[in-house]
């Protein structure tokens, strides 16, 4: 049975760090929840670690960019894990071939160029990725829209089609359909994914909830924490990636019920309503350790 918790700091004593999902419960894509940050910065004063993982496609750098710009505190965290990262590896890796199309934003373009440390060297020893066109690739690099301001995965759906039809794999750099961005909701990498596979084509996640970006997650709270070992908590307002994830991962999870699925729980978001959560996630046949509206 899942607990409903008012604070984190209720259960932050059974842990050694978090590994926290970053849209929907420390941002909302535009400013940073004041209540998220000064949990964070609780549990981190108390000696636990905080990993942000987040399904993002863009490398680690770009985030922390993003998070300063917000004025996100440092303080609140001690690294950052993207599914550009791990999805980074696997492109330089020749998951997808070398020779690759791409589809994603203009934001997007440090994907190809911006590596974390631990990557540089796989970069280093791998041939060199080719972007090329659709006909002449051997695999789609797919970060998300061009526009998601203004697009759907329909404006993709002729690309998918040829891509489709020439056998080619596509690397998923964010396996999120939707996400929030302020009070709108935009389409992001995994949409184009999923109309890819019911159009019958290939797709590799990297991402929540797929085991590459927490064997990243592990190695890089390893890199700051100096133990093999830590009891983790993972944080996330998504069912299916940062809930799933966790238990896939045999880890607890702190479901946050106020991020995308809010209107599922009651009006009102801070305290969702018991019986509708648990028939909700009953349907969605998972059961994660506790839940809490926002994360405080």
């Amino acid at each position: 049975m899942t607990q409903i918790i008012a604070k984190l700091a209720e259960i932050s004593d059974n842990y050694d760090a978090v590994f926290c999902d970053l849209w929907g419960c420390l941002h909302n894509g535009v400013a940073p929840f004041p209540d998220a940050v000064a949990a964070l910065q609780a549990f981190r004063a108390k000696g636990g670690r905080v990993i942000l993982l987040t399904n993002a496609p863009r490398p680690k750098s770009s985030i922390i960019k993003q998070l300063d710009g917000m004025a996100v505190p440092r303080d609140a965290w001690d690294d950052v894990v993207t599914s550009g990262d791990a999805a980074q590896y696997a492109m330089l890796t020749g998951a997808v071939g070398h020779k690759v199309h791409f589809i994603g934003a203009e934001k997007d373009e440090p994907f190809f160029t911006d590596f974390a440390d631990d990557l540089k060297a796989v970069a280093a020893s791998n041939p060199p990725i080719e972007r090329v066109a659709t006909k002449d690739a051997e695999g789609l690099v797919v970060t998300g829209l061009a526009d998601d301001l203004t697009e759907t995965p329909e404006d993709y759906r002729a690309t998918l089609l040829l891509a489709k039809n020439l056998g080619l794999p596509m690397l998923c750099a964010n396996p999120d359909i939707i996400v929030h961005w302020g009070d709108k909701l935009l389409y992001c990498a995994g949409a184009l994914a999923k109309m890819y596979e019911d159009m019958g084509g290939t797709a590799l996640y990297f991402g929540k909830p797929h085991p590459p970006i927490y064997d990243l997650a592990r190695r890089r709270l390893q890199a700051v924490a100096g133990a093999d070992e830590a009891r983790i908590l993972c944080i996330g307002d998504g069912i299916h990636t940062d809930v799933q994830g966790a238990m896939g991962e045999g880890l607890d999870a702190l479901f946050v019920t106020g991020g995308i699925a809010h209107e599922s729980f009651g009006t009102d978001s801070h305290n969702p309503n018991k019986a509708l959560l648990m028939d909700w996630l009953e349907d969605a046949m998972l059961s994660p350790s506790y839940s809490i509206g926002h994360l405080r």
